[in-house]
């Protein structure tokens, strides 16, 4: 590894999804000057459909940026500083040893370092998180933090809607860092926490747990129940007080382990997304009949 600059003008940007485009865009805007962008593959979405670019490939080929897809590239760009968001890969010690590197974290480190910090933070309730800005080292996560913002996880919150707001505090504090100076750089304290990949197991909701549990796997988005057998996807809801069996209906109303979830919007096997109402009337369920069973 070795130390950013004391001057960055001339940058490399690491990055893939679509919360990594408002950083380059910003970069650019800045008067950066990005001399390549590394993202990856351009990926096939169906077995007909002709291979589609990554987010920030799409950004950067607007901006006239040249795109790799191999993070070794960054090595001939004749860059001050890499900057990585949301890149979803380790940066290999030897590309360290050569470029110093900056990485976006979504997640107050140590807390949720590792793929998914969002949604961990969400499922387990924290009623805070944030952004680190950090220093790439070896190791999933571990570099020392040059600054952070705190931002509050709403009761309501979605995890887009979180991922959202964390971009909108985030774009900011990574550009005047790197006008005014990164600053000094702090070991993470406290203990590590990690925030795996979310299985689509871990997406399933089970009536017997509390509304407000099951609540928190709706608004990470994706969750899902069985309905006669096949899928049924629950994609909004909101707890509300109430008694009866796990996984009843009763209008929209299902049965928890604690209190009722109360069916917003959601999606039938091979079907579109439609509101809970809709999807009650072509159901129609019988007096006693259960979801996830």
């Amino acid at each position: 590894m070795i130390d950013p600059p004391a001057d960055i003008r001339r940058l490399a940007y690491l990055g893939t999804p679509h919360e990594s485009v408002p950083f380059l865009e910003a970069l650019a805007a800045a008067g950066f000057e990005v001399t390549m962008a590394v993202t990856r593959p351009d990926k096939r979405r169906g077995r007909r459909a002709e291979p589609t670019p990554s987010p920030v490939k799409a950004a950067a080929q607007e901006l006239g940026i040249p795109v790799s897809s191999e993070v070794d590239a960054v090595l001939d760009a004749d860059a001050d500083l890499g900057v990585v968001v949301a890149f979803g890969q380790i940066i290999k010690p030897h590309v360290l040893d050569q470029l110093a590197m900056v990485n976006v974290h979504f997640s107050l480190l140590p807390r949720w370092r590792g793929a998914a910090p969002v949604e961990r933070a969400i499922l387990a309730g924290d009623q805070t998180t944030g952004v680190c800005l950090m220093e790439v080292a070896e190791g999933l996560d571990t570099g020392r933090v040059y600054r952070r913002v705190e931002i509050p996880i709403g009761p309501d919150v979605t995890a887009e809607a979180l991922r959202a707001d964390m971009v909108a505090a985030a774009v900011p504090m990574l550009v005047n860092a790197l006008q005014v100076g990164l600053g000094t750089l702090e070991a993470q304290e406290g203990e590590p926490v990690y925030a795996a990949k979310i299985t689509r197991d871990e997406l399933r909701l089970d009536w017997g747990q509390s509304a407000e549990s099951l609540y928190r796997q709706v608004r990470v988005g994706g969750a899902w129940t069985t309905w006669r057998g096949k899928t049924l996807k629950v994609w909004a809801a909101q707890p509300v007080e109430g008694s009866q069996p796990p996984g009843e209906l009763d209008g929209a109303c299902v049965g928890t382990g604690q209190g009722l979830l109360k069916l917003v919007g959601v999606q039938a096997e091979g079907k579109s997304r439609q509101a809970a109402e809709d999807w009650l009337r072509g159901a129609r369920p019988n007096p006693g009949d259960r979801l996830g069973s």
